[in-house]
């Protein structure tokens, strides 16, 4: 045993093959404080891995020190938790009436996005962007989608209006699309519709440009082939 108070090891101990009394104490020490800090990172280890349930469920096996770290673990895991709760919010498209409006929309909170889609049953590009709301709505879970009859939030609001979009930052409007011209028509696609909600800031789209541009493009050079170029002649006539 090379810790024994021996004659022996008092010779080995003269000669450097053991170290002294007072080295071996410390290197004892030292070890002590390794094996701790080993422990205590697996401690740490052990409840960064854990959920809030499973951090009350073994908080009697911690110490004091431990407790002091874990509970701004728990804090802050409980931050994050509500970020991620008020971000994803929504995530589906709401129905709303007339009588709804000023709570959902007007009174929707600060910092909030709000599209509101007027429609009209039997209309069938209403029911295209009432599709397309559903997709975009489970997209963007932090920007509120919702959707009323058009009658029912505005009295007689006229049908060739339809479909209208509304966009709203903090009840007030930022933009509004009204009418199916402003829509292409039944050819609008989901991309199309959210690029042209990210356009008035209300969404941020991962789109790089214009998914529409290429057929403008398309059609107006269509429409430039299509118009005869004049002929000398008849700039001679005139």
């Amino acid at each position: 045993d090379p810790n024994a108070d021996t004659e022996w090891n008092d010779i080995l101990r003269k000669k450097g093959i053991l170290p002294s009394k007072e080295d071996l104490k410390d290197l004892e020490k030292e070890a002590e404080e390794e094996e701790q800090r080993i422990l205590q990172q697996s401690i740490v280890k052990t409840y960064e891995d854990m959920t809030l349930e499973e951090l009350e469920d073994n908080e009697d096996e911690f110490n004091e020190e431990d407790e002091r770290a874990i509970e701004m673990y728990r804090q802050q895991r409980l931050a994050e938790w509500k970020a991620t709760q008020l971000k994803n919010k929504f995530g589906e498209v709401l129905e709303i009436s007339g009588e709804d409006y000023v709570q959902e929309v007007t009174k929707a909170g600060e910092g909030l996005w709000v599209i509101l889609h007027l429609y009209k049953q039997g209309i069938p590009l209403c029911a295209l962007i009432n599709q397309h709301f559903s997709a975009l709505a489970r997209k963007f879970p932090d920007v509120k989608f919702i959707k009323a009859i058009s009658t029912t939030c505005i009295p007689n609001y006229p049908d060739r209006n339809l479909p209208t979009i509304f966009v709203y930052l903090e009840g007030d409007i930022k933009a509004q699309f009204i009418g199916p011209l402003v829509f292409g028509g039944m050819s609008l696609t989901l991309d199309e519709l959210e690029w042209k909600l990210s356009e008035s800031g209300a969404i941020k789209t991962s789109l790089e440009e214009n998914p529409r541009k290429p057929v403008e493009d398309v059609l107006l050079s269509a429409v430039r082939c299509s118009v005869p170029a004049r002929r000398d002649s008849d700039s001679e006539d005139d």
